[in-house]
């Protein structure tokens, strides 16, 4: 007969994906998995198979998290000032307490090889993909775009969405504002 789970997938799967948010992907070992999310190596792999299952799962995780912006975003009908809005709110998603953690999804790209993990690269490229089109879609409401401006300009602001990830682990809240500000100044 098999075992009732003694803890909440949901509740361990956030302590993991704040785990590998602070320290990474590779920088993460089972052994840290297992004394952050409160349960044995043997739990990890029954529910989850391994590290990737995990990571997996934290992606799942934060893409649901993350939602509460993103749909803020997909329902905008202000352009390009919608995008502008989400790069705001997303600084203030990344925050815990007074420091900016970037983006996980971000920081994950930072650190692995693209041949490291394809399952988990491939994760990566669907959320970052994701957003794309929400910024593709917010684009196109202005009518004096046509569709080659419009994707070369979504390709700058995913670019801009990535150097503010980063940016936002070294520089000052103020600065960061001032970044999103020139970020749209000609858009």
């Amino acid at each position: 007969m098999a075992r009732k789970k003694q803890y909440n997938e949901t509740e361990v799967i956030d302590k993991a994906m704040r785990l590998f948010w602070r320290n990474g992907y590779e920088s993460t070992s089972v052994r840290m998995l297992e004394k952050e999310m409160g349960i044995n190596q043997f739990s990890i792999y029954a529910s989850f198979k391994n590290k990737e299952g995990v990571f997996l799962e934290s992606i799942k995780l934060y893409n649901t998290q993350i939602k509460a912006i993103t749909n803020t975003l997909e329902k905008s009908n202000n352009g390009v000032e919608g995008i502008k809005d989400y790069f705001f709110d997303f600084l203030d998603f990344s925050r815990e307490g007074a420091i900016f953690k970037g983006c996980l999804v971000t920081n994950t790209v930072n650190e692995i090889k693209e041949d490291s993990s394809p399952v988990i690269m491939a994760a990566l490229k669907r959320f970052s993909s994701n957003i794309r089109e929400l910024f593709v879609r917010n684009l196109k409401q202005d009518d004096l775009r046509d569709e080659k401006e419009i994707e070369a300009q979504a390709d700058y602001l995913m670019n801009a969405l990535l150097g503010l990830s980063i940016s936002s682990k070294v520089f000052k809240e103020e600065q960061l504002k001032g970044i999103i500000r020139i970020t749209f100044l000609h858009l």
